[in-house]
């Protein structure tokens, strides 16, 4: 059966794969984004302003509404619950793609605002995204040694097409209220790996140069488009990962969809020309 879906930063790499494939399978879609002039969606996917920072705008967004889909980008957590609570007022389902990138509220924080929305509610706790990986898409034009802190730090890389899925899955299919779902890539491989994969699909051998703390701060603060304020979050979580014990896979993308989540060599050759 047919829904009415609200995705909400629906122009981000997520939220675009998701808009995509609930049209393709049948779904009517309202995308919501900053900026609508900007947004290149489909032409009958219906574009609306919101804005996360201010959730009163997601009122007038949720008439006829089944189920929204909610990632949260801001760095401040501190306007979620009021945006969970007018989704909840509106709509009978609602889909949280949960991050690390809150410093003031824990995944487990925003696991149990979600679930104690009072409407039916699905959580997806991924890992890294391999969308990050284009942090070194610079590097990689110019040169072949990509320079960083933590090469040894192990992950498991999930593309967004995967994500999305299994997004798309919980906001359309019944049997999913109230779980949790950590989903991840096929495999965990170091930050230095991971350049030595993008540079097999590219036709290149790359290479790893390990910075130090401090040379990897002065790199952060000279990228106009990564924000200083999340400069020691993220070095500090990379700090906290290779103190855990190594990252392990799941099978939720397969036991949700049938088929492997994506390789990261699957995901570069997605986006080979992103590095060129």
């Amino acid at each position: 059966m047919s829904k009415n879906i609200l995705v909400l930063a629906a122009t981000g790499n997520v939220g675009s794969q998701l808009v995509h494939q609930l049209q393709a399978a049948g779904h009517s879609v309202r995308a919501g984004t900053r900026n609508p002039a900007t947004a290149e969606l489909p032409a009958d996917v219906q574009v609306v302003r919101t804005e996360l920072s201010r959730p009163e705008t997601l009122i007038d967004c949720l008439d006829d509404i089944d189920a929204a889909f909610l990632l949260w980008p801001l760095h401040t957590g501190a306007q979620l619950p009021k945006a969970l609570g007018i989704i909840a007022g509106c709509a009978r389902r609602v889909v949280f793609l949960g991050t690390d990138g809150i410093p003031d509220l824990s995944f487990e924080e925003q696991e149990n605002l979600v679930h104690g929305c009072g409407i039916e509610s699905v959580v997806i706790r991924p890992s890294t995204f391999a969308v990050n990986t284009l942090w070194w898409a610079d590097q990689i034009r110019t040169g072949d040694i990509v320079h960083g802190s933590h090469g040894e730090l192990p992950m498991s890389l999930i593309h967004e097409a995967d994500m999305a899925a299994v997004a798309a899955l919980a906001l359309t299919e019944n049997g999913h209220a109230g779980a949790t779902y950590t989903v991840t890539g096929p495999e965990v491989l170091t930050r230095a790996e991971q350049v030595r994969i993008i540079g097999e699909v590219l036709g290149r051998q790359l290479r790893w140069a390990e910075l130090t703390r401090e040379h990897a701060e002065q790199r952060l603060l000279a990228d106009e488009s990564f924000p200083d304020s999340f400069i020691d979050v993220l070095l500090d979580g990379y700090d906290t990962m290779m103190a855990a014990p190594r990252p392990q896979t799941t099978s939720t993308v397969a036991d949700l969809t049938g088929r492997p989540a994506h390789s990261l060599a699957e995901w570069v050759s997605d986006h080979r020309a992103d590095f060129r």
